[in-house]
């Protein structure tokens, strides 16, 4: 069977979460074939793989946002829309509810429109103008064209992308990638399956509430873009998979059609912890940690903060921030020059690293994330039977807490973005060695029963299976 994966904005590029659970899909199933088509932001990506690609890769689409700012109309062409077309295109920049199949019919490969001669065209003026009269009347012209034309031109030449071969298409996010899926779905009559990690319209919402690039006049604008582009995906997807029941819940709320909504738990090879030292009792100074990407996500300042609270009542920690800084360095500066500006010592940035030769140097790990799905850093930690300290994020409760299992609590769960409270949770469990261990053991139980490796690959197998051609079944 032929797979393709539609990824945007994650593997193969960048390291940790999505990526890793798809690194860990395709090795995990040899008997299939996979086409990854990306979608990601910068051409200067180009080719540069954080992974090195399982054999069973047989082939990799690469699609870059930036392609297509450069590229100019050749020629003034007078095109005459139907009535149905012309209400599809306005309402995709004035409500979240479009007819994307009249979309896909003007801008997907062979449809009938040249997108670069459509946005400088009288009939997308019009469609401009009519929005104008619609929902921005007080709002310069000049800015709403500009605006609205930046928004449509990176989704229509995405929908142009060429469609690569597959039994089945099956996008990790709904976004660029789901709306894609959609298309293809559409174009090709195969099956096509969403596994969200996170609520994409929800992350997006945030983004954009806080985003200085984003003028406030089309905040709401934009969020209903994406929003549009996460329900269409729904529609079209056969199958719509989530982390947990809490994302599943959201993605419903969002429109996703119940019938078709699964819950499968990520899962980790616990062989890789196996030889990971126990909590040690030797005297040695309290060692907390992170394994984390270092971007703005993961609110590593939040961290910083309450670290170094920690420090004022235990002076000889230490702070380990476990993964790569090469993903955002103007971040990344930020977080050095805030560790400086407190004079708050012995935090230790590792780079790349394997990360699961340094659960083992840890007494409490942490997450400060922002936003997360279902973190594969809490479940290796678990397996590493380490208590963690995390954000009321994802299913980040659920797997500390349990859901409504025999075991206990794995760790602590404080508010986002409060270093107070984060540090008094450190401090907590630092204080009770005993305690530490025995979040350690329920953390560990936990992960054992609901979410290992195994578990995972067959649920996915089982899913693939429903959805192959008659003679894959065989």
């Amino acid at each position: 069977m032929k797979i393709c994966i539609l990824a945007e904005g994650c593997y193969p590029y960048v390291a940790g979460g999505v990526s890793s659970w798809i690194q860990m899909l395709i090795k995990g199933m040899p008997e299939h074939e996979f086409v990854i088509c990306t979608i990601a932001a910068n051409t200067d990506q180009k080719g540069k793989f954080k992974y090195e690609l399982p054999e069973n890769v047989v082939e990799v689409r690469e699609n870059f946002l930036d392609q297509f700012l450069d590229e100019r109309s050749t020629k003034k062409v007078e095109y005459r829309l139907t009535k149905e077309e012309k209400t599809a295109v306005l309402e995709l920049i004035t409500k979240d509810t479009v007819n994307w199949e009249v979309l896909f019919e003007m801008f997907s490969l062979g449809g009938r429109y040249n997108i670069n001669d459509f946005l400088v065209s009288e009939a997308f003026l019009e469609i401009v103008m009519e929005a104008c009269k619609e929902k921005y009347r007080l709002t310069p012209f000049n800015k709403v064209f500009w605006t609205i034309r930046s928004m449509l031109l990176p989704i229509f030449h995405v929908l142009n992308c060429e469609i690569p071969e597959a039994d089945l298409y099956h996008s990790v996010s709904t976004g660029y990638a789901g709306i894609l899926g959609a298309c293809f779905q559409y174009r090709t009559g195969k099956p096509y399956m969403i596994t969200e990690h996170g609520i994409y319209t929800r992350e997006r919402e945030e983004e954009i509430i806080k985003a200085s690039w984003v003028d406030v006049h089309f905040k709401r604008t934009w969020i209903d873009f994406f929003a549009g582009m996460s329900r269409a995906a729904y529609e079209r997807a056969n199958r719509i998979i989530s982390l947990f029941y809490g994302a599943r819940a959201f993605q419903i709320e969002a429109g996703a059609p119940e019938e078709k909504c699964i819950v499968i738990p990520n899962g980790i090879k616990l062989s890789r912890f196996e030889h990971t030292e126990e909590i040690a009792d030797d005297g040695h100074p309290l060692t907390v940690g992170g394994v984390i990407r270092v971007v703005p996500i993961k609110d590593l300042k939040t961290m910083i903060y309450a670290f170094d609270m920690v420090k004022q009542k235990v002076p000889d920690a230490r702070l380990y921030l476990i993964g790569p800084t090469d993903e955002n360095p103007e971040y990344y500066q930020e977080c050095q020059d805030l560790i400086r500006n407190l004079g708050c010592e012995d935090v230790t940035f590792t780079g790349r690293v394997d990360v699961a030769e340094w659960y083992g140097k840890m007494d409490i790990l942490l997450l400060s994330s922002v936003s997360e799905g279902q973190p594969f850093a809490i479940l290796e930690g678990m397996a590493a039977k380490r208590p963690y300290v995390s954000t009321n994020v994802g299913s980040c409760r659920e797997l500390l807490e349990g859901n409504e299992d025999e075991f206990g609590k794995a760790g602590e769960i404080v508010p986002v973005m409060n270093p107070r409270l984060m540090a008094k949770a450190i401090l907590k469990i630092a204080g009770d060695r005993n305690q530490m261990r025995a979040m350690a053991e329920n953390g560990y139980r936990r992960v054992v029963k609901y979410y290992q490796e195994e578990a995972f690959l067959r649920a996915y197998r089982e899913q693939y299976i429903i959805f192959a051609p008659e003679e894959e079944k065989k």
